[in-house]
Formats: C-alpha cells, sequence, structure tokens
C-alpha cells in the first residue's frame, strides 16, 4: 500500500498556484499507476477510499484552479489501457466512469446543477433511480439479434479486452436472448459474492496457488484469464444496470428500461428504486447502507441517475463523466493520533502554509503521517469570518487531534482533546517572517494567507516558478525535474527560466560541465542539451502557461493564446493595458471567462520591470509558435464572437455557450466593438441597446437556432 502522505499536502483553499500546479502533477502519476494496478493488473496499491480521496482532491485543485488543468488530468481518463495479452474491442458508445458526491449536500448540489442546466424551477418534478454500486469489473455484452457475439472489459473507456470467451462462461450472462432489438449492448459489472470469495481463497491456498485481496480483484482477475476454462472454474456474478448501442429504445425511462433487462433474462439489482428528488435520494442511501454488512458482495456506495432517458440525452456528458448520474459514496474513517509538530511550507506566490506532522495513524485504509492546517486562523480555532470552530479550540504541538478523510486526500484534523493535551503544550505562534528568506511575511485585509514579501529574493518562491516552468503543462522539458530545478538552483546554475536555454554554452564545455557533476555523464548531459532545444520551439499557450503568472492557468492561456495569437500580439497589447481602462484593457476582460483579477494579474506582471526584463530575457531564446484555431469549416460562427443576453426560453445560457464554442465561436460575457453577433431573448437591456448603437447584427433565440440548425 501506498503511503501517500509522506509528501506533505495542503489544503486546496491555501494552495498557491505552483503548489496546485506540482500537486496536479504528482496526482496524475499516483492516479495513472493506480488505475494501472486496479484495471489492468487487478492488484490494487490503494485502497478504494484512497482512489476516490485523490480523484476529488485532483477535482477540487482543478475547479479551484481551471486553468490549470493538465493535458493529461486524471479527470479525462477512465480506467486503463486494455491489457496486451487479449483482444481489443473499441466500444461504439463509451463506458464512462461517474462523479462522485459524498455527503447529503453535494446531492442536493447536483440536483440543483441539474435542474440550472435544464432550465428547471426548484418545484418541478424530477426524478432518479438510486441503486448500489457494485464494486466489481465493468463489462459490456454486445448481442446481435438475440446471440452473444462479444464481450468487453472497460478498458480505458474506448477500447476494452475482448473476454467473450470468459464472459460465456459466467452462469447470470444468458447467450441467446427472445424479444431484443437487432443490437443490443448490456452493461453492468462482474462480481463475486463473500461466500464464494472466501471459497476461492481456501481452494487456492489448499493448491499453492495465489490468493487475492478481496471479492473485486478476485471477480477482475478471474474474468481477465486468458484460459476460459479458469474463468468457468470461478464462481462470477453478473448485475446488469446500463446499455450501450441500441437499434431501438428500452424504454423512456431509465427504471423501465432497467425492467426490460430484467424480462429479458438478466439480473437486475433488487435494491434499485425510483426517487423523486434529492431527499429520497438520501433516504435511499441511508436504507440501503444499514443493509450493506447483510448483502453478501460488496458495494461502496448507491449511484443516481435522472429517470427519464429524454432528460439524459440533453443533459449529455463531460470528458469522462454523464452530468445525468453521480455515485454517493460510503463515508471514510476517523482516528485519533498525536501531532508532533507543525511546519510552514512557502509557495511560488509567496503564501506560508502550515502542515501538521502526526504520529503516523492508519484513516479509510490509508496511513496518514500528515494533514492540512489551512492557515493560521484555522490553528486558532477560527473560521475565514473569525466564527469560533471545533469550540474556539486551538491546535498545540503535543495535542491528540482526530483526523479524518471523508473523501478528501488531504487528511484533515477534526477535533482536539484538550483533556489529553500536554501541560506545557503553548499556542502556536504564526510566523511573521519567511521562514526561507527571512523576509517580512504579511497578510493583506481579507486575505486568509500570509504572505512572503521577498519575490524572486526568495528562494523557495524562485525554485517554485522554476518548478512551474518545466512542469508538464508548460515546456515539460525531458530530463529536467523538480529534483534537478532543486540542484542547478541550489549550485547557482540557473536562477531564471531563461538559464535553462543557456545552460549548455555555459555548463557544456570547459572544468565545470554538466556531464562531470555526480549523477550525469556524456549521454544524459548530452541528452538534457537536446531535450532543452527542442523546446525553443514552444506554442503561444505553453509559454504563457510557463510564465507561472498568478492566477493564469493551462486552460486560460489557451483562452489567451487564441484571442491574441501571436506573441507579438499579446505583448503589445499587455503594454497597452492599464486596469479598468482604455480599449486594450475592454477588449482584455472581453475573452470569455477572463474576470478583473485575472486580466489584472496579467497586466501586472508585464508591467514590472524585472519580471518583464526576465521574460524578454526568455523570449530571446525561443521561436514562439502562432496559436492554432480549431477546425470548424462549415461553421456560420466559426471565429466570430457572440454574445448571449435576456432570457433564452428553448435551451439554458449553459448549452447555448457549449453549443456555440463547439461550432468554433468565441462567447463572451461583454459587447464590443469586436462582437460579431448578439443573441437577445425577452429581458434583453443595455447589451441589446449597445449592440444596436454599434451596428451588431442581434438574432432572437429563433433566429440563432436557424442559423446553427444541423450543426
Amino acid at each position: 500500500m501506498n503511503e501517500e502522505t509522506n509528501i506533505p499536502e495542503l489544503d486546496v483553499d491555501v494552495l498557491t498556484e505552483t503548489q496546485a500546479a506540482s500537486e496536479l502533477a504528482r496526482l496524475s502519476v499516483l492516479l495513472a499507476e493506480a488505475n494501472t494496478a486496479y484495471h489492468a493488473e487487478d492488484a490494487p496499491q490503494i485502497s478504494d477510499a484512497a482512489f476516490d480521496a485523490l480523484r476529488r482532491r485532483n477535482a477540487e485543485i482543478e475547479a479551484r484552479f481551471p486553468h490549470l488543468k493538465r493535458a493529461d488530468s486524471p479527470s479525462d481518463t477512465v480506467g486503463a489501457a486494455p491489457a496486451s495479452g487479449f483482444g481489443k474491442i473499441t466500444h461504439s458508445v463509451s463506458m464512462l466512469s461517474l462523479a462522485n458526491a459524498f455527503s447529503d449536500e453535494d446531492v442536493g448540489e447536483f440536483d440543483t446543477s441539474i435542474r440550472k442546466y435544464l432550465g428547471l424551477g426548484a418545484e418541478a418534478p424530477l426524478s432518479y433511480t438510486a441503486e448500489p454500486k457494485i464494486d466489481g469489473l465493468s463489462l459490456s455484452l454486445r448481442y446481435e439479434k438475440g446471440i452473444l457475439t462479444q464481450a468487453a472489459t472497460r478498458g480505458d473507456g474506448s477500447v476494452g479486452e475482448n473476454v467473450t470467451a470468459n464472459a460465456k462462461t459466467v452462469s447470470d450472462i444468458p447467450h441467446h436472448l427472445e424479444g431484443t432489438p437487432d443490437v443490443l449492448e448490456v452493461r453492468g459489472e462482474v462480481y463475486m459474492s463473500h461466500a464464494d470469495f472466501e471459497a476461492l481463497n481456501a481452494r487456492q491456498e489448499e493448491r499453492g496457488g495465489k490468493t487475492f485481496a478481496n471479492p473485486r480483484n478476485a471477480a477482475a482477475g478471474s474474468l481477465r484469464q486468458l484460459d476460459a476454462e479458469i474463468t468457468r472454474s470461478r464462481p462470477l456474478r453478473f448485475f446488469a444496470y446500463a446499455w450501450g448501442s441500441l437499434s431501438e429504445p428500452l424504454g423512456v425511462t431509465q427504471w423501465q428500461a432497467i425492467e426490460k433487462l430484467k424480462d429479458l433474462g438478466f439480473s437486475t439489482n433488487p435494491l434499485t428504486a425510483r426517487c423523486d428528488g434529492p431527499s429520497q435520494l438520501v433516504k435511499h442511501y441511508r436504507q440501503i447502507e444499514e443493509q450493506r454488512p447483510d448483502l453478501g458482495y460488496d458495494i461502496d456506495g448507491v449511484v443516481y441517475k435522472v429517470d427519464e432517458l429524454e432528460l439524459q440525452a440533453r443533459l449529455g456528458f463531460r470528458s469522462t463523466t454523464p452530468r445525468w448520474a453521480i455515485a454517493h459514496k460510503f463515508p471514510a474513517e476517523l482516528a485519533w493520533t498525536r501531532l508532533e509538530g507543525i511546519d510552514i511550507q512557502v509557495g511560488r506566490t509567496g503564501a506560508l502554509s502550515p502542515v501538521a506532522r502526526l504520529a503516523p495513524v492508519t484513516v479509510g485504509g490509508v496511513v496518514v503521517s500528515n494533514a492540512t492546517l489551512h492557515n493560521e486562523d484555522y490553528i486558532k480555532g477560527l473560521d475565514s469570518k473569525g466564527q469560533e470552530i471545533r469550540g474556539g479550540k486551538d491546535i498545540r504541538v503535543g495535542d491528540l487531534v482526530q483526523v479524518y478523510r471523508a473523501g478528501d486526500v488531504i487528511p484533515k484534523i477534526a477535533d482536539v482533546d484538550l483533556g489529553k493535551r500536554p501541560d506545557d503544550a503553548i499556542a502556536f505562534a504564526f510566523p511573521t517572517a519567511c521562514p526561507e528568506c527571512g523576509s517580512d511575511a504579511v497578510r493583506e485585509p481579507g486575505d486568509a494567507v500570509r504572505r512572503c514579501t521577498g519575490g524572486l529574493i526568495c528562494p523557495a518562491q524562485a525554485v517554485e516558478k522554476l518548478k512551474h516552468f518545466v512542469s508538464r503543462g508548460a515546456f515539460d522539458i525531458d530530463g529536467l525535474g523538480a529534483k534537478q530545478v532543486e540542484q542547478f538552483y541550489t549550485d547557482g546554475w540557473i536562477s531564471e527560466p531563461a538559464e535553462i536555454f543557456t545552460l549548455k554554452e555555459r555548463f557544456g564545455t570547459g572544468m565545470q560541465q554538466l556531464k562531470n557533476r555526480e549523477g550525469w555523464g556524456d549521454k544524459s548531459a548530452s541528452g538534457l542539451f537536446a531535450a532543452i532545444d527542442q523546446k525553443r520551439k514552444i506554442p503561444l499557450a505553453r509559454l504563457l502557461f510557463g510564465l507561472g503568472i498568478r492566477h493564469v492557468g493551462e486552460a486560460a492561456s489557451n483562452m489567451i493564446a487564441l484571442h491574441y495569437g501571436t506573441w507579438d500580439a499579446l505583448a503589445v497589447a499587455m503594454d497597452e493595458a492599464r486596469p479598468m481602462e482604455g480599449a486594450a484593457w475592454d477588449d482584455l476582460i472581453s475573452i470569455d471567462g477572463m474576470g478583473a483579477v485575472m486580466a489584472g494579474s496579467l497586466v501586472g506582471a508585464f508591467a514590472q520591470e524585472a519580471e518583464r526584463a526576465s521574460i524578454q530575457r526568455l523570449i530571446e531564446q525561443l521561436d514562439v509558435q502562432e496559436a492554432k484555431q480549431a477546425d470548424t469549416s462549415g461553421s456560420p460562427v466559426a471565429g466570430k464572437t457572440v454574445v448571449f443576453t435576456g432570457t433564452l426560453e428553448k435551451m439554458t445560457r449553459a448549452e447555448a455557450k457549449a453549443r456555440a464554442e463547439r461550432l468554433g465561436a468565441k462567447v463572451s460575457g461583454s459587447v464590443s466593438a469586436k462582437t460579431d453577433l448578439l443573441v437577445a431573448g425577452p429581458g434583453a437591456g443595455s447589451k441589446a441597446k449597445k449592440a444596436a448603437e454599434l451596428g451588431i447584427e442581434t438574432l432572437d433565440e429563433d433566429g440563432w437556432l436557424e442559423l446553427i440548425d444541423g450543426l
């Protein structure tokens, strides 16, 4: 089992952008390894609770810093690549994962988000189905004219393993069906009961064979045998709960479709229920939770799905999850342990973040040795508004503290046992000077975080900026990772990004050469210099992201790059822009998703003399590539700037925006001389008036739908 908490984990609320980018990189590796171990090797290295916690932490960081989302984000990953020992089957309809809920409040937010997307009021009827989430292996069964023709694991969601021969040995999977559509793909979960699992392990132990850690591993390992006769000897079961390709519908609701699968001869879970609204969903969740110990098979939550299939179609999908479904996971554990110390970490933007060092304790199947302490107010027993938390109890070194995970990968401290506080425990004094460089650490009014004022003279900030620069979403230089950056910075070899690209001329020849350093040789040094040279030609968006400007992450960098097109155009615009005034500022603010805070941070970075000089030294080493627009040939709105205003009656604003962007349009929140088209619904006000004054083409909702009809 991995002890993930060997690496300090700060709360998402206090992460700096550099810390967030670094953490997303770490989570990407951890989750990729966990996915491979779980889905491809049937030998998980971490618990399900720990995996869910890692994914949730990744999602929380991406939600707070959407511009930092990585190209290889775990949020866009489903399962793992199929194993090489099996033939491959491409799913005609992707097999996606589910978003998670961990509390009753999350379930309420799920319902609210669906109503908002569909434009439904709080009192409008909206039904769901609720079913146990089986802890097994996902499987897709394809029937043609009632005959089972192929079976595939989920794989990476797009391509799975061909396990047809193995699936035919599972007693719950029929080979022939009567009264089915010509094409029917049934999806469900292969699992093993507790009793069968124990009997299998007993037989394996008697024979000196491999025993399994849990029923899920046993089921997955049994189905994914290259010899189908081994699978036949294993007691596998199958619950059907969904479908892929269909030549004709199974029903008009989720409930009807599941009943149809049952009528066709599939096993469906008897605890599946139809619920009206979140309160009934949570009530059914509690009932299933109470029955969980006596079910005889493993479940790790309850899955909720919008019942009406037409609404499911309208809601559609995110990159890896449907909007119309969510998994309400069962809670993790609590544990008490001793707080042995409080460390202060300094991030790229100078934020001082406290981390609790704990006597190691197992929480939810994971060994925990660190926990977030958020900020100095949290240590004092206060929230962001100055109100008491934990009954006003502060946190001191030596305290016995209660630690919880509850779906979060960052362990948190829930409570303090004052009755066991040591007599010599003293209140923690939060530093007012940076522990890295000694500069004043100040806390601005309204800010929960205290920050070092040292800027570039602070080694912690400088190193974090360099680490961000070479991170995967930025320059991603092969052979130059966080460890090498720290080494080169400490030895005075690099102090700013431009010096990476002069490393060869400074340390490639002469007495002090890279190849002569410990851990380096001719081949590795030459490889690094070649990798650096390869990144001299860099896309504008990657360059912008690599600069590590506060509030400007990966997604925002892409938007900015597409808006300006070239580095020269961007640089001129930043020179001309002044916060809250002028055409250049208005043009910057018009970028969809660009707010005043992000715009001010971007303009401010270019306005600082030292930072601008550092950027210019970097640009002189690079060949910055023009941003490429997506191919949207045939779209009447490709490349146009569209503004929506007023009330849309046939789709929600979110639906309209998503569709316009898919067609290559730029959606802006304000009308300017660069606006090409205004779509105005009832109640349009100042934006419609301004569009008329500027002579901008204006359409009503019907006109807009007619314009994009068929696309």
